[in-house]
């Protein structure tokens, strides 16, 4: 999520910044103001995003002072104004990304009249976070685990919206349960599962799409190193490049000391790809190959 005024004001161009790889690409705004947003939006589009999503569902003490994220929820017409806006300046699918309600306000009324209201103003895709925001006392991370999941409510939504496309996040970490609610709604979007597992999404893609995995994990990062090294060049740290891959040998022998490694020695000034090279190293996907080489040295 960038907000409107970090894109209006800040590093414009490094915000928005991104690899041809990544498309489809969407870019989440976070503001309240419809002419800042509306301004951002174009921003998006111009510089070649396929989406522009607004978020009205982060529950943090931060964007809540500034009108950003769940707290807007409260407001579903101030919601639609700003959808009106994104879309008049813009081309591209204006999404939002909601919960299922906030606080004291959680029940299927209030929920079904924010959809009816924003899809009023246009917005046809809905994504939905199956759990309420608690907005007093519990923090963005408790927020993620703590108000309890309903993905009955967004199977309910699509059924009362059928014209409607929603897409249910929150709780999905695994194949089986993903493909349980694609039965009922359009769509489903994993972040923190895919995050600290990211070889789920080769069983998504084998299990949903038919689509051959890699040959192994080794292989699939090697593949990508030329943007490891483009990045680097470009000034990017080790670091924020290795953090999304600390799960990715996850089950692996040798595991811990991928990622121990890569905790080690990745934030240090000057860190390079060898650094990363050196870690994949630590790692044998095939536990049983090993086992049979020591054997046979024995």
């Amino acid at each position: 999520m960038i907000t409107t005024g970090a894109l209006l004001h800040g590093p414009r161009e490094r915000l928005l910044t991104y690899s041809p790889e990544e498309h489809p690409v969407a870019l989440q705004l976070g503001g309240a103001d419809p002419d800042a947003l509306a301004v951002c939006a174009r921003l998006g589009f111009d510089a070649g995003f396929d989406e522009i999503n607004l978020n009205v569902g982060c529950p943090s003490d931060r964007v809540q002072h500034a009108r950003i994220g769940a707290c807007l929820m409260r407001e579903p017409a101030h919601v639609a104004d700003c959808v009106a806006a994104m879309r008049a300046a813009c081309p591209l699918p204006i999404t939002v990304k909601c919960r299922t309600g906030v606080d004291e306000q959680d029940d299927y009324a209030f929920l079904h009249d924010f959809v009816e209201t924003v899809a009023a103003a246009g917005c046809t895709v809905f994504i939905v976070h199956a759990r309420k925001a608690i907005l007093k006392g519990l923090s963005p991370a408790q927020n993620r685990t703590i108000p309890p999941l309903d993905w009955t409510r967004v199977r309910r939504l699509k059924a009362d919206f059928d014209d409607l496309c929603f897409v249910v996040n929150g709780g999905l970490d695994d194949v089986n349960c993903i493909a349980q609610e694609l039965a009922h709604v359009d769509g489903a979007m994993v972040g923190r599962a895919a995050y600290h597992n990211p070889w789920l999404l080769t069983e998504v893609e084998a299990r949903l799409y038919r689509t051959a995995p890699p040959p192994s994990r080794r292989s699939a990062l090697t593949a990508h190193l030329h943007y490891v090294e483009a990045e680097l060049q470009r000034g990017t740290r080790l670091s924020d490049l290795t953090r999304p891959l600390l799960g990715l040998f996850n089950g692996c022998h040798g595991a811990r000391q991928f990622r121990r490694h890569l905790s080690e020695h990745a934030h240090r000034r000057g860190s390079g790809i060898d650094v990363l090279l050196h870690a994949v190293s630590l790692v044998n996907e095939n536990p049983l190959e090993e086992s049979m080489a020591r054997c046979s040295n024995a």
